[in-house]
């Protein structure tokens, strides 16, 4: 009887004769992911989460300053700063871009979620949006509209599973 030697655990776990039917090519690389808390609490997350390994994501704080017009309703300017606490241009940071994920937790943020919508929507990059926390409509609602994946959740550690589906 031969004895087949297969890469990966789930192939091990099919016939030896299925082999032959699996994909050989290399997976996709790893995305280019900016990943950007909109308050404090949402903070709080982003430093825990970018402390684990990861491929091509970085890790942003926004921070909201009134705009150069000093108009109410303006589009508001954002700065960035890295976790290091260093700052970093909006701007260059989208260069190359797969994808941002925006997290929050209240509606803080809202005026940096419109800007950094906008400055993605520009450019073609997607966005997603995870609120954190208990019953927060208000949060929601202000992110929805420059969040093309929302998601919704108590648990903290779907920004880490949502970053690892994303290969980031």
């Amino acid at each position: 009887m031969t004895s087949w030697t297969l890469r990966s655990d789930s192939a091990k776990a099919t016939a030896a004769s299925e082999g032959r039917f699996r994909i050989s090519y290399p997976r996709a690389p790893a995305r280019a992911v900016r990943v950007i808390a909109l308050d404090s609490g949402a903070e709080a997350i982003v430093r825990r989460v970018s402390l684990l390994p990861w491929n091509s994501a970085s890790f942003y704080l926004a921070e909201t300053s009134w705009n150069k017009t000093g108009l109410e309703g303006g589009p508001a300017e954002v700065v960035l700063h890295r976790i290091d606490g260093s700052a970093a241009s909006l701007n260059e940071e989208l260069t190359g871009v797969d994808s941002v994920v925006m997290v929050a937790t209240t509606e803080a943020g809202t005026e940096a979620a419109a800007t950094i919508g906008a400055a993605c929507a520009v450019r073609g990059i997607i966005t997603a949006g995870l609120v954190f926390g208990e019953d927060n409509p208000q949060t929601v609602s202000a992110l929805r509209p420059y969040a093309r994946v929302l998601v919704v959740s108590r648990d903290e550690s779907d920004l880490e599973t949502v970053l690892t589906a994303m290969r980031a």
